[in-house]
């Protein structure tokens, strides 16, 4: 479908991006574009990322069809009681966060009661890079979208917005907000703190000078995403914090097996340790090589 206006609240990777995708593709007759910092502007014109760039938040909301939240999640629910004067009844608020629990709860009683429908929704790409500089226009191509409606959820608004992000390149699943939460914090947010905990510990100036010298391409792979925005991961960590304590326990209790046979020099079970995790791995990427490929 062709949205009449788009607006994309926070520039950034994921926000950038989809401007590009929306533009290029040419989804919406219009793509408006907030930003917190007059500096954003001028860089986000140049990278063409929306026809119009502002500061005014009641500017860029103003007879927008479709409005998609990328800022981090604790700037939402305030952004939204800002923007709720100014928005068309029947407009679609989605959002990119990576938690949609606290965000649904949040956001859709304040837009329903405005007349406006919230959809969660969140794209599962994205890089360690940040800003809109590292933005692209396919980094939504072959990703998945988790859209996340709830007994509440216009059923003509949810499909718009699966529409959309198979628009912009992406395959559609749906998941209940806390479903959503649980998974994804096993497969993202964990996987996160561990990475920011080994970049840590590894890089400490309490260690010889030469450690960094012998950080080589696992390193590297293992603790990329440590590099990611400290805040929106701050945000992401306390917004899920009850998921990713109880996954970070169970963590911890199979590290200390591995503790346990490492003490003991146990070599059946570091064997099935090793090989474990190598089948997992190895059926998982062709799990998911099929099921991205074209039919």
């Amino acid at each position: 479908m062709l949205w009449q206006k788009v607006t994309i609240i926070g520039i950034g990777l994921l926000g950038g991006s989809l401007g590009l995708a929306i533009r290029q593709r040419q989804l919406a007759l219009k793509v408006d574009g907030l930003v917190r910092r007059t500096a954003s502007i001028a860089e986000c014109e140049k990278c063409g990322v929306a026809d119009h760039i502002t500061r005014d938040l009641a500017r860029a909301v103003e007879n927008a069809d479709l409005i998609i939240l990328c800022t981090p999640l604790a700037q939402m629910k305030s952004l939204v009681q800002e923007m709720l004067p100014y928005l068309r009844p029947g407009a679609i608020v989605t959002d990119v966060g990576s938690v949609k629990g606290t965000v649904v709860r949040d956001l859709e009683p304040l837009l329903l009661a405005r007349g406006v429908h919230f959809v969660g929704s969140h794209p599962m790409a994205g890089s360690e890079k940040t800003g809109v500089s590292a933005a692209r226009a396919d980094l939504f191509h072959e990703a998945i979208c988790v859209v996340t409606p709830t007994a509440t959820s216009q059923r003509e608004a949810v499909r718009k917005v699966e529409e959309f992000w198979r628009a912009v390149g992406a395959s559609t699943i749906r998941l209940s907000p806390d479903t959503h939460d649980e998974l994804v914090c096993r497969s993202s947010h964990l996987p996160h703190l561990v990475a920011a905990e080994l970049a840590s510990y590894v890089l400490s100036p309490a260690h010889p000078p030469e450690q960094g010298l012998l950080c080589a391409n696992g390193f590297r792979d293992t603790t990329r995403i440590a590099s990611g925005s400290p805040e929106m991961w701050r945000d992401i960590a306390l917004a899920n914090h009850q998921n990713l304590a109880r996954m970070l326990e169970v963590f911890i209790g199979n590290l200390q097996e591995l503790q346990q046979a490492l003490a003991a020099a146990d070599e059946k079970a570091l064997q099935e340790f090793f090989e474990q995790a190598k089948q997992r791995r190895d059926s998982w990427k062709v799990q998911t090589a099929t099921s991205t490929s074209p039919e």
